[in-house]
């Protein structure tokens, strides 16, 4: 029982204190301890009041101010959370605080920034006087530098309240302890006579006076010092010298001074004051309020305290978006604002926000986080990025909207070192091939292209090897000039990935064909890439043994960047690493407004000349118009760099032009035998699979039975003309120009044909018709195809010519047939030209009639009974 009452009681209180704050206890009769909660290790103070050796006086003052700190809650006033009382000792924890007196040497020397800081600081000592003096009655009677306490959040609060008393009793200023507290009080001290004017705030404004001095020339040593004023903000003079008169009556009211600062010009009136006034109101202010204040947040944040914006300003941005409608604005200032944080602080208060808002389905969100990934991808684990933020971003592939999908494309460079290999390899380069041949917008055409290159280190060796080529070969296939420059210079970019017999074999052939494109922006990158892979060439040619040093990085899983740079194509590299082609929704130009457009449905573009790029009218939607779902578009002036994409003008986006098919990117190289030929039907990027996110399901049955047809017929043909005229097949201009062709063997032949079916079944498709865009492949389904024009037809499937220059491939870009207007034929008289316009009279005669049979089947069809499981079309 003994040591139950002998125990010190000290042990029971839930915070461990630690070393006292020096300086602090020759202003105060406390000493003021930092400590830590024992069971969360939260930061506080603990103010520690020795009662063995004090007088009873003092005594009476701690507790005094103890009562006054439990009763008094408000915003600027020193937070109270526990208190323990023994017979020796007075312990009082508050928030985690430094002394005003001490915090001044952190204050930093940015005159701008600490100028802001100061009048939030004695703006709130204000707010909390105007409280004490108007609503509670009371006066504070020891307002000085050691009495206001700064916490984490650089807050200023007013504390060391021994000494408040009602502000109906004693006018005359109470005495203080210690005596160096006695160089704040008030005149009318020493001059009873004056008394008699005092007012309830009297004695607070000259303390609140004394404050204003010390904020901008340091701690107060004697009375007579309030005289120099060169260091107070002019602003704040004439109200300074109000509040240290020597008459009290002329001291203004606090609320009156709140009013007076406030006003346009006044001291209190500046960006961090309102800032932090209006997240203070948040909750009462209404949306569009709430968005204008985001958005012009960001811009600010530079000039607030480091402090001020971790512990204030962020917390608040993130509540303000996961419990209120503050919307995407807060996303830009938010981010920001993130990098002030550690690495284990951020992990518990950003990412969880990002990953909440990856998932939202509001566009403008989706988009503005995109924009802004590489401001937080450094901080989010691949696991996390992989299982949870991905699959988010992976429908934008898919969005109806272009800006999006822009956006989308261009993330995936931030992404790419995080994705795992299913990710990267299958889904990422999936939706590229799709976006890359079939996107009805130049810009991002463009734009996959140059992704392709920038993550080209990341992806696994098997596949770079296998795709690299022929998505590149595509792109510069492309009728948009700057999809077949960022070709060119993706392939000199990473040409440290090809073998030496793929770059002799299908790259320079490919690159040839570019060296009379009618834009000159596109030959000087040729030649200039050509010169290089020669000179390659050639090193090889004469020293074998580089061969193997020169293909080092074509099997490696982590290949050095460096080694690109060092070599020929380290200016492919520079542009590639630069910038992504310049579309409209990177443009800050002035756009006249458009009405009308819905927000799911990018708008079209009207279409450039091949000749003349003077004026591209973009489709991607602004942040503006999806922000107010109503759209604007602009006309500029495009004005495309000589090689690379580091210029600012690179024009606006063209989606007019359709593009490339699946077959538009085999490689123009016309020494590659049929082998290679069908190989290349068969590469990933130019298989017909990598569009089959937009085939009709409504269509399948159709297509089955055309399908089926067409093999027989085909079949048919081929065996009939094979036995009945084995030595007299006709000979085309292709086959003059290309005698090799006649090479091929029955049974390639054969093989070619299924696949040539079921790409032809699009062409035949109406749907369809409007998706398969160059080069599409003759029609073997007619019904009354002879034996030997079926013949013809195979024997015109060829590899591609490595002469065919951009002007006659944008001709034939949404071309019928490879054969049509490809190539030139070498019998340049009358009566050969006559049977090629009857050849191709015929087969569009055809052609129409098949057509015809087609919706005659249909309408039979849909008129007749439903078979059982059968789709209505």
């Amino acid at each position: 029982m003994w040591s139950f009452f002998s125990r010190d009681s000290s042990k029971d209180f839930p915070y461990d204190i630690g070393e006292p704050v020096g300086g602090f206890d020759q202003y105060s009769i406390w000493t003021l301890h930092k400590a830590k909660r024992k069971t969360t290790l939260e930061e506080v103070s603990v103010f520690v009041y020795d009662i063995r050796s004090g007088s009873d006086t003092k005594c009476e003052l701690a507790k005094a101010a103890l009562k006054r700190l439990k009763t008094l809650r408000h915003p600027s006033i020193l937070q109270y959370l526990d208190s323990l009382e023994t017979d020796k000792m007075l312990y009082v924890a508050t928030e985690a605080v430094d002394s005003l007196g001490t915090y001044f040497a952190k204050l930093g020397s940015d005159n701008v920034q600490k100028g802001l800081y100061l009048a939030w600081g004695i703006f709130q000592i204000t707010r909390a006087l105007s409280f004490l003096n108007n609503d509670g009655n009371l006066r504070h009677n020891n307002v000085s530098a050691w009495s206001v306490f700064v916490n984490a959040s650089g807050e200023w609060k007013l504390g060391s309240l021994e000494y408040v008393s009602a502000a109906d009793g004693n006018p005359m200023p109470p005495a203080k302890i210690p005596v160096t507290l006695e160089v704040y009080d008030s005149p009318e001290k020493n001059d009873p006579s004056k008394l008699k004017a005092a007012t309830k705030c009297s004695v607070d404004m000259w303390g609140l006076g004394c404050l204003v001095w010390e904020a901008f020339n340091g701690v107060l040593k004697q009375r007579s010092n309030l005289k120099d004023i060169e260091h107070i903000p002019k602003s704040l003079q004439s109200l300074y010298c109000e509040l240290v008169g020597a008459s009290p009556s002329n001291r203004p009211n606090p609320a009156d001074i709140i009013t007076r600062c406030r006003k346009p010009g006044g001291f209190f009136k500046n960006d961090l004051v309102d800032t932090l006034l209006f997240l203070e109101e948040i909750q009462i202010k209404d949306k569009a309020e709430k968005n204008r204040f985001f958005s012009g947040l960001t811009t600010h944040l530079d000039n607030f305290p480091d402090n001020v914006c971790r512990h204030k300003i962020l917390p608040q941005l993130i509540t303000a978006y996961e419990y209120g409608d503050a919307g995407s604005a807060v996303l830009a200032p938010m981010f920001k604002l993130g990098k002030l944080l550690d690495e284990v602080e951020y992990q518990k208060r950003i990412v969880p926000c990002v990953v909440k808002l990856f998932a939202s389905t509001d566009r403008v969100t989706r988009s503005r986080l995109l924009q802004q990934l590489d401001l937080f991808i450094a901080h989010l684990q691949p696991q996390v990025v992989n299982d949870q933020i991905f699959p988010q971003v992976a429908h934008g592939f898919l969005d109806t909207n272009a800006t999006i999908r822009e956006q989308t494309v261009k993330s995936i460079i931030h992404l790419a070192p995080k994705l795992n290999y299913n990710n990267l390899n299958v889904e990422v380069l999936r939706h590229f091939a799709r976006l890359q041949a079939r996107d009805d917008q130049g810009g991002i055409r463009t734009n996959t292209t140059v992704c392709l290159g920038k993550i080209a280190p990341h992806l696994h060796p098997q596949v770079r090897q296998r795709v690299l080529v022929s998505a590149f070969i595509r792109a510069m296939r492309d009728p948009f000039p700057p999809a077949r420059v960022a070709g060119v210079l993706a392939l000199a970019a990473t040409q440290q990935y090809f073998l030496l017999s793929e770059v002799a074999n299908r790259v320079l052939p490919s690159l040839c064909s570019l060296t009379v494109d009618p834009e000159k922006t596109v030959r000087d990158p040729a030649f200039k890439t050509i010169r290089g892979f020669l000179g390659k060439l050639e090193k090889v040619s004469e020293d074998p043994s580089l061969r193997e040093t020169m293909e080092a990085d074509v099997h490696t899983a982590t290949p050095s960047i460096g080694n690109a740079a060092a070599t020929w194509a380290g200016w492919a590299v520079t542009a590639v690493t630069a910038k992504f082609y310049r579309s409209q929704s990177d443009s800050s130009r002035p756009r006249p407004p458009l009405t009308g457009r819905n927000l799911s449905k990018p708008a079209s573009l009207e279409q450039p000349s091949s000749s003349s790029l003077s004026t591209t009218t973009s489709s991607v939607t602004s942040m503006t118009s999806l922000e107010h779902e109503s759209n604007d578009t602009s006309a500029s002036a495009s004005d495309y760099g000589n090689n690379d994409w580091d210029n600012e003008n690179w024009g606006e986006m063209d989606t007019s032009q359709d593009p490339s098919s699946p077959l538009a990117a085999i490689s123009n190289n016309g020494a590659l035998m049929a082998a290679n030929a069908l190989s290349e039907v068969r590469d990933g990027w130019d298989n017909e699979e990598w569009g089959s996110l937009e085939e009709d399901p409504c269509e399948e049955e159709e297509q089955a039975e055309q399908e089926q047809q067409q093999q027989q017929l085909a079949r048919q043909s081929i065996s009939s003309t094979s036995s009945s005229q084995p030595n007299q097949r006709p000979l085309l201009p292709n086959q003059q120009q290309y005698p090799h062709q006649q090479q091929l063997q029955q049974h390639e032949l054969n093989d070619l044909i299924e696949p040539l079916a079921k790409l032809n079944s699009h062409v035949t498709s109406p749907s369809k018709q409007s998706m398969l865009r160059p080069k599409e492949l003759p029609n073997l389904s007619s019904s009354n195809t002879s034996p030997t024009s079926a013949t013809a037809n195979c024997n015109n499937i060829s590899p591609p010519s490595s002469h065919l220059n951009n002007s006659t491939h944008n001709a034939n870009w949404n071309s019928d047939s490879w054969a049509d207007g490809e190539f030139e034929p070498l019998d340049e008289s009358g009566f050969g030209n006559a049977k090629l316009d009857e050849a191709r009279r015929k087969r569009e005669e055809k052609k129409l009639q098949r057509q015809r049979d087609l919706e005659a089947r249909r309408a039979q069809r849909a008129s007749g009974p439903m078979k059982l499981g059968a789709k209505k079309l």
